[in-house]
């Protein structure tokens, strides 16, 4: 087998917001076993975030560590001029950063809602519109995945800030998907299902099954979401743009 083919990523460089942990890790070390120098991205965990780079290190890959809000416009651009100084090009971007909270709506502020609603769907939008210039700039196209959330889709209680935020973000992948083709970008939407493991403080507790149980009877996993991704940031994967796809079990069948 060929170093290609056992590294299809090598000589590109991904950035994977929100990287220190679950789904986020798992993606980040994906990108890093297919060859893909990664960006570890977190807002202000820095000792988790070295932690995932080592863990890049010994799968032989390259990183780099940036800190960043994804909700400030300075910080954020000043994370893609490190990028660019860095690497001087970007191949992946996966939005990947988000914060859950639970409250029901006839108690949510409007702080509450902005803070929400500003990580997932305006950081997207920040991030993207940075890092788009790097990948336009190295002429050989990409691959932009945006993280979705079950509950968009089925709805959920307590959470119309983050079901909102969470269904802005299929719109956004369909608009990029349009809009970026010209420029050989895929960009789509990989929505992750009831994924186990410890929850960060800001999640809640797990929002219930909406009225129907999960067909395949194991827990999800990160690594599930990340195997999912594998295909749509390979070149055999350039077919493929503006879709939005669950990986959930069968707990969610859209009709």
């Amino acid at each position: 087998m060929s170093d290609t083919e056992l590294k299809p990523l090598a000589g590109k460089v991904a950035l994977v917001t929100g990287s220190v942990r679950r789904i986020g890790r798992a993606i980040a070390l994906a990108l890093a076993r297919d060859g893909a120098a990664v960006v570890v991205h977190a807002r202000s965990s820095v000792d988790e975030a070295h932690a995932v780079a080592d863990e890049i290190g010994r799968l032989g890959a390259d990183s780099m560590v940036c800190l960043a809000d994804v909700t400030d416009p300075d910080a954020v651009r000043a994370m893609a001029a490190r990028i660019g100084e860095r690497f001087g090009r970007l191949d992946v971007l996966v939005n990947n950063a988000a914060i859950r909270a639970q409250v029901p709506f006839r108690d949510m502020s409007f702080a509450q809602w902005r803070e929400i609603t500003g990580m997932i769907l305006d950081g997207a939008f920040l991030v993207t519109s940075a890092c788009l210039p790097l990948m336009v700039k190295s002429g050989q196209g990409g691959a932009i995945v945006n993280i979705g959330g079950g509950t968009a889709h089925t709805g959920a209680l307590g959470r119309a800030h983050v079901v909102t935020a969470k269904a802005g973000l299929v719109g956004f992948t369909r608009a990029l998907a349009t809009e970026l083709a010209e420029q050989n970008i895929t960009v789509n939407c990989v929505v992750p299902g009831k994924i186990g493991g410890p929850r960060s403080k800001t999640a809640g507790a797990a929002p219930p099954g909406h009225g129907r149980e999960q067909l395949v009877k194991r827990e999800g996993l990160p690594e599930d979401v990340a195997a999912m991704m594998r295909p749509l940031w390979l070149p055999t994967g350039s077919f493929i743009t503006g879709q939005t796809i669950h990986v959930n079990g069968g707990l969610y069948l859209s009709s």
